[in-house]
C-alpha cells in the first residue's frame, strides 16, 4: 500500500502525519479516513478547490488531471505546477508526499 506523506498543517494535522491508503485511493479520501479533516465543500464531485494540496514527491505517479480539474485549479489560492485537487488525485503504488495550503478560497469553513 502506498504512503502518503503529509507536511504539518497548523489546523488540519499540526505533527505532520504519514498514512497508508490503497491503490486507487483518492488522497482526498485516504485523508478523511485517517481523521485528517481537510476541507472538501463539494463533498469530492470536482466542483470546488477547498481540497486543493501540492504533491511535493510522487506527482507523475497518480493519473492525470482532467480539464475540469485543471479548470478549477486556476482559481486555487497558492497555486503551484505540482499542485492537484485532491478528491481527484488517485493513488497507484508509489508513495506520495503532499503540502495542505495554509489557505483556500472558502470564506466559510465546512464541518465534514
Amino acid at each position: 500500500m502506498p504512503t502518503i506523506k503529509i507536511y504539518p498543517h497548523p489546523e488540519y494535522c499540526p505533527q505532520g502525519a504519514e498514512i497508508t491508503a490503497p491503490a486507487g485511493t483518492s488522497i482526498c479520501e485516504a485523508l478523511l479516513d485517517n481523521d485528517i479533516n481537510i476541507e472538501h465543500a463539494c463533498e469530492m464531485s470536482c466542483a470546488c478547490t477547498t481540497c486543493h494540496v501540492i504533491v511535493r514527491e510522487g506527482f507523475n505517479s497518480l493519473n492525470e488531471a482532467e480539464e475540469g480539474e485543471e479548470d478549477l485549479l486556476d482559481r486555487a489560492w497558492g497555486l503551484e505546477p505540482q499542485s492537484r485537487l485532491s478528491c481527484q488525485s488517485i493513488l497507484a503504488q508509489e508513495n506520495v508526499t503532499i503540502e495542505i495550503p495554509k489557505y483556500s478560497i472558502n470564506h466559510a469553513k465546512e464541518n465534514h
